[in-house]
């Protein structure tokens, strides 16, 4: 790596440098090692080792990656960063053309290299088709134990979410400062609670009512030993960042007791994950002009997964239509998304039977694996953004939809509820809803707006929260804790 920076330096001396590119700045923060103007942590060059398996895969997750590591280059040029993943079929310069070409994310290339993983299958759902969770956790560790025996680095990160894996670099490596970036917590107090059909949760998500008879009992039983194990290892983490206050509330639910009980100074903070607001901001207008070609249609863009529940919005939808209204008049319901596999195939192919069994076959259109371009489209023609799934743990979707200028729709829950579509100077962005009646309602009052102009400008106005600007600072703030432990 160090060959590499000297190559790239001889071959760009009259060019810009790697930080010139416009992406971010960051300055120094006041946790710094040296303590007085951060020149010893500025040239920190130690070695910062990223876990995350499956980074090439092209999503909300990896999105975080790859900005963390920009913004750790950009606060520590002369640090080394590497990602520990699985993907095999790609060599390094595809995979950050992919993040250039995905993200928009400009990465300085000789200080990141990846170390290749040849055990990615254990932590596989397909490899644990029974006790999955706890299948998966001991497939991180064998994942972990992989990456420690290619390079055992000064600083060791998760950005997927395996708490495992990093309980093992603790047991191990006692110095090597550990860092979690906490998508979604692997098991919640909902999750337990959702076993119960009498909860109030009892009648949501994908495990709704399954604690009733012996194997109910035995599932539950699971899941609490499970919980406890979940709730030691997050305890050994140096730093703990979450992508929603949905998030944290679960992860000091689950992590704080014992994290206190060990002195773990540092406390669990949200960190958003970035957003393409700029970008959505640049593309599309929002202003008097733009609002005269807005159409009556509600958009929902979501992989065709059983966790985002479509069934929901379009039984909601059906019930809208039936009210007959002004605004229903018009109204489609167009669902965009990718399809991964068969299961996602007959996923969709269900609910086409569901719309047609409605009676609302020409009012609903399935786009699938839809380009960014013909995305970009529907965001600026719709009116409405729609999102149902249950305890969405950020939604980036959701803030896609407000940078777009879309009046949201969301279910009344998880970071959706807390962080994203809350209120503008005391007014509104949009609308939570639980049942498809309340859905319905929602489409009602959001597609019957008197001045939705001011309610889309508020939403851009809200958006701003979540960019990669952010994003990068705040990242920044946390790494700055884990190289002070090093340096």
């Amino acid at each position: 790596m160090e060959e590499d920076e000297k190559a790239w330096l001889a071959a760009n001396r009259d060019k810009k440098t790697p930080d010139d590119d416009g992406w971010v700045n960051i300055s120094a923060h006041s946790v710094g090692a040296s303590g007085n103007g951060e020149k010893g942590e500025k040239e920190w060059c130690g070695v910062v080792g990223f876990f995350h398996p499956f980074c090439n895969a092209g999503g909300g997750g990896e999105r975080v990656l790859w900005a963390a590591i920009r913004a750790t280059q950009d606060r520590w040029p002369s640090a080394k960063c590497i990602v520990y993943t699985g993907d095999h079929d790609v060599n390094k310069d595809m995979i950050l053309a992919r993040v250039r070409e995905r993200f928009n994310i400009h990465l300085h290339a000789p200080t990141v290299t990846f170390l290749y993983l040849t055990t990615r299958r254990w932590v596989l759902a397909s490899t644990w088709p029974y006790f999955t969770l706890a299948g998966q956790s001991l497939g991180s560790v064998i994942l972990a134990w992989d990456a420690f025996s290619l390079l055992v680095p000064d600083i060791f990160v998760d950005t997927m979410g395996y708490a495992f894996a990093l309980g093992l670099s603790k047991f191990l490596f006692k110095h090597v400062p550990t860092g979690a970036y906490v998508h979604y917590p692997t098991i919640s107090t909902d999750m337990l609670q959702s076993l119960d059909p009498s909860s109030s949760v009892g009648g949501q998500g994908v495990n709704a009512g399954k604690g009733a008879g012996a194997k109910g009992v035995l599932k539950r039983t699971y899941w609490q030993l499970f919980a406890r194990l979940y709730s030691r290892v997050g305890s050994s983490i140096d730093v703990v960042m979450t992508n929603s206050t949905w998030t944290q509330g679960h992860i000091q639910q689950l992590w704080g007791p014992l994290r206190r009980k060990s002195k773990k100074q540092n406390p669990i903070v949200v960190v958003y994950p970035p957003v393409a607001v700029s970008e959505l901001e640049e593309e599309i207008e929002v202003s008097e002009e733009s609002e005269k070609k807005r159409e009556a249609v509600i958009l929902y863009i979501a992989q065709f997964r059983p966790e985002k529940n479509h069934q929901l919005i379009i039984q909601a939808f059906s019930e809208f239509l039936k009210r007959g209204s002004d605004a229903a008049k018009s109204a489609q319901l167009v669902l965009v998304g990718s399809v991964r596999d068969d299961h996602d195939s007959k996923r969709v192919y269900k609910l086409r039977l569901l719309v047609n069994e409605l009676h609302i076959k020409d009012r609903v259109k399935f786009h699938l694996d839809a380009s960014w371009p013909q995305i970009l489209d529907w965001l600026r023609k719709a009116f409405v953004g729609v999102n149902g799934m249950w305890n969405e743990h950020f939604g980036i979707g959701v803030v896609e939809y407000q940078a777009a200028g879309l009046i949201s729709v969301v279910h009344d829950s998880g970071g959706p509820k807390l962080d994203i579509v809350t209120e503008v100077d005391g007014k509104p962005t949009g609308y939570h809803a639980t049942t498809s009646s309340e859905f319905a309602l929602a489409f009602e009052k959001a597609l019957s707006q008197a001045d939705p102009l001011a309610m889309r400008r508020r939403a851009r106005i809200s958006a701003k929260r979540f960019t990669e600007q952010q994003f990068a600072k705040k990242w920044t703030a946390q790494m700055e804790k884990l190289v002070a432990m090093k340096v």
